[in-house]
């Protein structure tokens, strides 16, 4: 296995960075947090013109016809600049799930937009302190969704959610619910994070799609999935927090090495189908957030009192 990118990937990456550098700067997002605005939509709109929203997607759905490792590059470009966009739900989550279990009509009728930036789809997986498939209480009779879904990130931002639900036999599956149709309450939280606004989204007889190749196990390899681009999300920051210090230290080059090796591990797994995809995410995910938080709290400390300061942009 060869964990690096080749020429094109690079390039791909170069041209990412010079785009977003422009665009998705720190400076713009301390902004969005002064104005308690989390969602970037400029740069969401730039990323849609550029076509990187429909970078995995298939050329015959509006798309480049790419995969993993591409969305990983792009996955550590956002984390480099704090773009708050919602790359994780909906180009981690609800593409791969409509893409894998969705029907031909609602791969037509969904992923042009989503790739064009007018569909927004939340992720809808969470109930409280549980996680799809192993915590679904929500349910679907007669294609009627009801129940409460917390957190969902970018919940107030989207058109649409994917929805874990319980079928009428008690299996989780996933959904599609338009997030302008009867019975949808949407209410903003407070994140830790004001660069991922997260909604508690509740659902009353709410009509919804069944994207029929959907169950447990679906559920589950799209975490596992999108635990592995997060990790190259973490990277991305951690590497920013780094370059912040202008200092190489060995212990968070250390950390930040092996978190890398393990997600390129996770993405091949990802991108070749390989059954040890859930242990490849679980080792990415764990290293990656170990990587991300020394590497951001030595920074801090480095830095004495004026890296909490809120004018000074490692803070964040």
């Amino acid at each position: 296995m060869n964990f690096g990118f080749s020429e094109e990937q690079d390039t791909i990456r170069e041209t990412l960075a010079r785009m977003l550098g422009d665009h998705a700067t720190l400076a713009g997002a301390h902004d969005l947090l002064d104005r308690q605005d989390g969602f970037d939509t400029t740069t969401w709109s730039v990323l849609a013109d550029g076509g990187w929203l429909g970078l995995a997607m298939s050329e015959a759905d509006g798309g480049s016809g790419m995969g993993a490792i591409e969305l990983a590059i792009l996955a550590e470009e956002i984390g480099r600049c704090l773009a708050s966009v919602p790359f994780i739900p909906v180009l981690c989550l609800a593409v791969p799930a409509i893409q894998s279990a969705g029907t031909e009509n609602q791969r037509k009728s969904l992923l042009p937009d989503i790739a064009a930036g007018r569909t927004i789809i939340a992720a809808a997986l969470a109930e409280g302190e549980g996680l799809a498939p192993d915590t679904v209480s929500a349910t679907v009779v007669q294609d009627r969704l009801s129940g409460q879904k917390t957190p969902v990130s970018f919940g107030t931002e989207a058109t649409h959610a994917l929805v874990a639900a319980k079928d009428e036999s008690g299996t989780a599956r996933l959904y599609i619910a338009d997030l302008s149709a009867s019975g949808v309450t949407t209410c903003s939280l407070d994140p830790i994070d004001g660069t991922r606004p997260t909604a508690e989204i509740t659902f009353d007889n709410t009509p919804v799609e069944l994207l029929p190749g959907s169950d447990p196990a679906t559920i589950q390899r799209l975490l596992d999935g999108a635990a592995v681009l997060a990790a190259f999300e973490q990277i991305g920051i951690a590497e920013r927090a780094l370059q912040a210090v202008k200092h190489r230290l060995a212990d968070m080059f250390a950390k930040i090495e092996l978190a890398r090796s393990n997600a390129f591990f996770g993405v091949w797994a990802l991108a070749s189908g390989d059954s040890r995809l859930p242990e490849a995410a679980a080792v990415a995910r764990l290293t990656a957030l170990d990587a991300v938080q020394f590497t951001t709290e030595e920074s801090i400390q480095l830095h004495g009192g004026i890296g909490m300061t809120w004018e000074y942009s490692l803070a964040h």
